[in-house]
């Protein structure tokens, strides 16, 4: 930031006040406006003079230094004349005294703050200094930023003159600091993934940059990938000899021998990471803690300091305390307890997850760990698939932090290792059923019923003391029933302070009555069952109906629609009774509108059902109804979507209209809210009298599968659809169910499993004369070859699906496989008809307002015109069809979009361009899985080779052969010659 001269406020006292309209702008053009209109200044000359006035911080400069700025040592004879007509144009143009003469000079004076950009940049720059000293990181990355922005282009673009070519370079010089130093406090921050596609773009500009090299190098090493950080050091070392005879210095040199040594100091940032102030950086996610929270002083005790001494001075890695007992023992309570206590030990925040441990669908590792990196301010783009990439993503940002993560209802050992932190100052407590014997290091806890005391004194503070008082007795007794476990006790005391004309003795001699009740209260893990056998008891009947009804949907929580839905009831009396169930607390509000039950008040819930719902039927009309709600409102999203697509009308019938959206925008975020809600009917959708509904909502939701949030939780229910429809023997659903897991695995890249599903709906298509079948499984099967380079093969069934769709009049489904043929054809070298066949395509979406497909028609598009050699085209369309992906949230499809925009930069050789948007496609994820990253690591070493870094190149290959010889792709021929050693035969 050294080395640019300051442009300090140059408005002086006794200015014109209205000067302060104007302002100029050096970053770039040089130009100047007068409230927003643009001021003309005049020639090259012109604007030199201009300039050179305007960098002279409202300092006087002589007619002589002057001319020879414009001109340097051979001015024309007339230049005097020339700089005093420039300075007599300009003055008529700008307000009175702004450009002033002065000692037979002049000067320009009385400007306004903030009225020239590169006194704006000095002052944005020197506050991010200041913030960086203090150690604010985001501010200061926030206000570099800003600084940055003020550039537009080149400094004094088309400024004439010597004096504007020396300040040229040099802020240009300047703005290459500031980018370093922007781009260090990124990687300080953690962003590395994000970092890695501007650096390469960089270095590709700036090659004998040293500092942009060091900044790639540990980018990359931090992103996991050590080989491309060594190869970018081989590649400057290289092109330094070659260019300037000279080694890398120093710094570079250290850093490749840390690299190679895995030194654990370069694995994550120096310094904390400090989120922007949009981002939640400190989660203060611990549920209420309850008011009346009573007894338990030992555990309290006990429990504190163990999890505070996480932050102690001997330096303890981690605390782990791990409480265990059975169902309604009030292991939450109390964790939540202890947590609120202990929060002052862990000022970086406190993270809570249900872990559902209890449930037939226990929470997935993976998915708790994305929603912690989300709270922690990690990006959706940053987070990584894999469970253990999550897992050490999820451990480094935890470093230097003390946080305090409450794992709520695990379900063993193994469900909860992922999620412990594993760093100095942080602290994890857990509860669950089970004890945690296999969790190394934890401080286990045995949490048994409370005492008759504690129990008393829980019971008292709910109902009241004066009501108590008077029944002591009686108020013993219900403890005593409730088996003192604390959730019995609470559910029971609420009930008699919501019933103001009960006594004790009336409830105590409920709970006396039930003798089957106080039986499973002594038979262990009934115990909890039989604590919410109280409060089900007092329900009134369509409460306790609504309770045992809702029960039986397996989803993470459930809507009011939904939940409408399944009451057969209007929305607004449903509220009323849910609510109500809130109020009793055998129902929990997850959110405005969406409800939950505790995983085993659900399993009692079920229970309920099978024992007191009659007809017995009901039970199965209420999971049909629920089925056509959400079949029917997924068709709706569906039409929304793809207007004129035949698909909606072959689903199958539904007893109920679905939900109405006023947009687009809405439709989407009810699919993507409701996504788990979805599949987990689906799931449960597969027996033979809801079979075809089930599979019908399954492609109905198919953008499920491309969006990547939800892709393998929709996998993993189209393999259960596969499978029970082809052991009920249902054909006509098999062959649907057969089509989409094809589509599924085709775009995860798995072209063998995918194909083999698509052969199998097309005979099934055949055989039942399913027009949905049969079109989707040969363009399925169409796409499939043409990825496995089976040209021929594809061009038959995508012809096949063509005829298909065109018979059913479905002209969607016909513009998909046109587009599909396109490629085909383009891949084989008959372009102009690839070309031909798109446009047609791309005509029947713009006739039916297909907005998101058109953009997959685009996509095809570019790739085609790439073919043909009309770049320019070729970008235009793809750019539009990734703006259009990133609108509809196509998160794989924004990737793949990526990978073809680099394609046709590098074709047009633009190896920097294609580089960063290669890399841009590594960060997002890609339609086609690993054979896709395959792809993108392959072009990303042909364009980083063209740039001469030739050893980063490599080593990208080499990922890629890996990837391409596992699935056993031809491409990997390719990738053995490019490895080969030069000069090889």
């Amino acid at each position: 930031m050294d080395g640019v001269p300051r442009v300090p406020e140059q408005r002086r006292p006794g200015s014109p006040a209205e000067s302060a309209a104007l302002r100029f702008s050096v970053l770039g053009p040089v130009r100047a406006w007068r409230d927003d209109e643009p001021v003309n200044t005049g020639s090259p000359q012109q604007r030199a003079l201009l300039a050179a006035l305007l960098l002279r911080e409202g300092r006087t400069a002589t007619a002589a230094e002057l001319i020879d700025a414009l001109w340097g040592e051979e001015p024309p004879q007339q230049a005097l004349a020339a700089v005093r007509t420039y300075a007599s144009r300009l003055r008529k143009v700008l307000d009175a005294g702004v450009l002033v003469s002065e000692s037979g000079g002049y000067a320009v004076r009385g400007l306004g703050e903030g009225a020239l950009d590169l006194a704006a940049a000095q002052e944005l720059a020197a506050e991010a200094e200041k913030a960086k000293n203090t150690g604010d990181l985001c501010h200061a990355r926030q206000v570099l930023n800003r600084a940055l922005s003020l550039w537009d282009g080149e400094t004094l673009a088309g400024v004439p003159g010597p004096y504007a070519q020396a300040q040229r370079v040099r802020l240009e010089e300047w703005r290459l600091q500031l980018l370093e130093s922007r781009l260090d406090m990124d990687l300080e921050q953690g962003c590395h993934a994000e970092t890695v596609s501007e650096l390469t773009a960089l270095t590709a500009a700036h090659p004998l940059r040293e500092r942009l090299r060091e900044l790639l190098m540990l980018a990359l090493y931090r992103s996991g990938r050590q080989a491309e950080a060594l190869a970018v050091y081989a590649d400057t070392r290289r092109l330094l000899a070659d260019e300037l005879g000279v080694d890398p210095r120093p710094g570079l040199q250290e850093l490749q021998q840390r690299i190679l040594r895995a030194d654990p100091g370069l694995a994550e940032p120096s310094a904390p990471m400090t989120e922007p102030a949009s981002v939640p950086v400190r989660p203060a996610q611990l549920p209420a803690t309850v008011p009346d929270f009573t007894g338990r002083a030992s555990f309290v005790r006990e429990l504190s300091e163990v999890l505070t001494s996480a932050s102690g001075s001997e330096g303890r890695v981690m605390a782990v305390s791990a409480l265990a007992g059975i169902g309604g023992v009030g292991k939450t309570t109390l964790a939540v307890h202890v947590a609120h206590e202990a929060r002052s030990a862990f000022p970086d925040g406190q993270l809570y997850v249900d872990l559902q441990g209890a449930g037939a669908r226990a929470a997935e590792p993976e998915t708790v760990l994305g929603s912690f990196l989300r709270a922690l301010g990690t990006a959706d783009s940053a987070i990584p698939d894999s469970l253990e990439e999550r897992a050490a993503l999820y451990r480094s940002v935890l470093d230097g932090r003390r946080v305090l993560v409450l794992l709520d209802n695990a379900r063993d050992a193994a469900q909860v290792r992922p999620l412990l932190p594993g760093t100095a100052g942080c602290a994890a407590l857990v509860t669950s059923r089970v004890r945690m014997v296999g969790l190394a290091g934890a401080h286990l806890v045995d949490l048994d019923v409370m005492s008759p005391d504690e129990a008393l004194a829980l019971f008292t503070k709910i109902v009241g003391e004066e009501r108590v008082a008077s029944e002591r007795e009686a108020a013993l007794d219900v403890v005593a029933a409730c088996g003192f476990l604390p959730l019995a006790i609470r559910i029971a005391a609420s009930r008699l302070a919501a019933r103001r004309t009960w006594t004790v003795s009336v409830l105590a001699a409920k709970l006396a009555d039930e003798r089957r009740r106080l039986d499973e209260l002594q038979a262990g893990d009934l115990a909890v069952k039989a604590t919410f056998e109280l409060g089900y008891g007092q329900l009134e009947p369509a409460q306790a109906r609504a309770f045992r009804l809702l029960g039986l949907a397996d989803g993470p929580d459930i809507s009011l629609a939904a939940a409408a839905a399944v009451l057969d009831l209007p929305q607004e009396d449903t509220e009323d009774l849910l609510e109500s169930l809130v109020d009793t607390s055998l129902l929990e509000s997850a959110a405005p509108g969406r409800y939950r039950f505790h995983d085993l008040v659900r399993l009692y819930a079920r229970a309920c059902a099978e024992r007191d719902e009659w007809p017995p039927s009901e039970r199965d009309e209420a999971m049909s109804r629920l089925l056509d709600f959400y079949l029917a409102t997924a068709a709706r999203v569906y039409a929304i979507e793809r207007p004129g697509d035949r698909t909606v009308d072959h689903l199958e019938p539904t007893g109920l209209p679905g939900m109405e959206f006023s947009n687009d925008v809405n439709a989407l975020d009810w699919l993507h809210s409701e996504s788990a809600c979805i599949l987990a009917c689906v799931r449960q959708s597969l027996r033979p009298s809801t079979l075809r509904r089930g599979v019908d909502l399954l492609l109905a939701s198919k953008d499920l599968a491309e969006s990547g949030a939800s892709s393998l939780s929709y996998e993993a229910a189209a393999f259960a659809a596969r499978d029970a429809t082809a052991a009920a023997g249902d054909a006509h659903a098999e062959g649907r169910a057969r089509t989409t897991l094809a589509q599924v695995l085709s775009r995860a890249g798995r072209f063998d499993e995918a194909g083999a599903e698509a052969e199998i709906a097309i005979e099934l298509g055949n055989r039942t004369g399913d027009p949905w079948t049969r079109g989707n499984a040969h363009n399925e099967q169409g796409i499939i070859a043409n990825c496995k380079n089976q040209r021929a093969v594809s061009e038959t069934h995508l012809l096949e699906a063509i005829r298909a769709f065109r018979s059913d009049g479905n002209r969607p489904g016909e513009a998909s496989a046109l587009c599909n043929l396109s490629r085909v054809l383009v891949s084989v070298g008959r372009t102009t008809s690839g070309i031909d066949l798109v446009r047609q395509g791309i005509t029947i979406y713009d006739e039916l307002g297909l907005t998101f497909r058109l953009a997959n028609a685009r996509y095809a598009l570019g790739i085609a015109l790439s073919h043909a050699a009309r770049q320019t085209e070729a970008l235009n369309e793809l750019s539009t069809a990734l703006q259009t992906f990133v609108e509809n949230r196509q998160r794989l499809w924004e990737g793949a979009t990526h990978f073809r925009i680099a394609q046709v930069h590098l074709s047009a050789h633009r190896p920097a361009q294609a580089a960063q948007h290669a890399e841009q496609a590594l960060t997002t994820g890609s339609i086609g899985g690993d054979w896709m990253r395959a792809n993108i690591l392959t072009l990303l070493g042909r364009s980083l080779s063209a740039l001469g870094q030739t050893d980063r190149a490599r080593a990208c290959w080499r990922d890629a052969l890996t990837i391409y010889e596992k699935s056993e792709s031809p491409e990997a021929t390719e990738l053995r010659m490019l490895l080969r050693p030069v000069g090889a035969a």
